[in-house]
């Protein structure tokens, strides 16, 4: 028998998140220092054994089904997620944020994220269960997206072009340097803003970006919003050690948006046609983590083949 989801389950999910998230930076991460790539990848095991833990035990409580969209979802906004942090490795570089301090900047930006995806998820599951067409509508837009997305340039940041940047300028007292990992510092008996705060305007502003693409696409999964809102989670919550793993290699994901794209148009065409044609949750996963894979793949042979040219190219200059 598939149990009731309920208000004690939420309720468990959402200390649970607190209690790791109070532990991730009060204990693990109390003094700012430079994450390296072995502590990244260990973070990163431990974020996702998390997530395949939570699936099994939907598997026990929900069944078999409920269990594959919650990893088809997370699959879906880990991989989106990854374009998101080579935006912020821009943002950092743009900044010059200095590599100790990036992880409480990381820290609070997901945890706002946490709570802007609560409210866009809350409000899109009130949407699909009052006017089912809003799927449709959602589908479209996640063509669209993924049209666009496969004919952008590089990415690029443009501070100047943030309307809130512009106005925590304009009306907020910034200091001209950082202070620390602070974001507010005290000079000549005035309390300002530092720089970094400005940093974790643009982060968390990246980020309200790309969730109005991968929240529409987890609809496309399940309409479920436990679902929905735990894979976004989990997602999130592996952001940050996702970020100082790849951060370093966005040179060996050149084709990575061209798959992002793909799935956006697959998951958007599915919402599209859903009345007309059943996609079942199997069938996504194996088309979803297809594009993905080869997208990756096609990738790192691509910049293998690159480093090979060059070193027969400084081989010939040397000769």
């Amino acid at each position: 028998m598939i149990a009731e989801i309920t208000w004690i389950h939420w309720a468990a999910f959402i200390l649970a998140v607190i209690f790791f998230l109070a532990l991730d930076l009060g204990v693990f991460h109390r003094k700012a220092h430079v994450v390296k790539f072995k502590e990244a990848l260990l973070w990163t095991i431990l974020w996702f054994t998390m997530a395949m833990g939570f699936a099994w035990g939907l598997y026990a409580l929900r069944g078999q089904e409920q269990a594959l969209e919650f990893f088809t979802g997370y699959i879906v906004e880990l991989s989106l997620s990854m374009d998101n942090v080579f935006v912020i490795a821009l943002i950092f570089g743009y900044f010059q944020v200095p590599l100790a301090f990036q992880h409480r900047v990381l820290f609070w930006g997901i945890m706002g994220a946490l709570i802007m995806r609560g409210i866009m998820i809350w409000a899109g599951a009130a949407l699909v269960r009052e006017f089912d067409w809003t799927l449709m509508i959602f589908g479209g837009f996640l063509v669209l997206s993924g049209i666009k997305l496969l004919f952008t340039r590089e990415e690029s940041v443009e501070p100047g072009k943030n309307i809130l940047m512009r106005l925590a300028k304009k009306f907020l007292p910034i200091s001209p340097s950082f202070d620390q990992h602070r974001f507010i510092t005290v000079i000549n008996g005035r309390r300002m803003l530092t720089p970094l705060f400005l940093v974790l305007i643009m982060v968390e502003t990246t980020d309200l970006i790309f969730a109005l693409d991968s929240i529409p696409a987890i609809f496309g999964i399940t309409t479920d919003e436990f679902i929905v809102f735990t894979s976004n989670v989990f997602a999130i919550l592996g952001l940050r050690s996702l970020y100082f793993l790849l951060a370093g290699a966005i040179e060996y994901f050149r084709f990575l948006k061209f798959g992002l794209s793909l799935v956006l148009v697959f998951i958007g065409a599915k919402m599209l046609f859903l009345k007309y044609i059943h996609i079942s949750t199997p069938v996504s996963l194996g088309v979803i983590g297809t594009i993905i894979l080869t997208s990756i793949g096609v990738s790192l042979v691509s910049r293998r083949m690159q480093v090979k040219r060059q070193l027969a190219r400084n081989i010939g200059h040397g000769g």
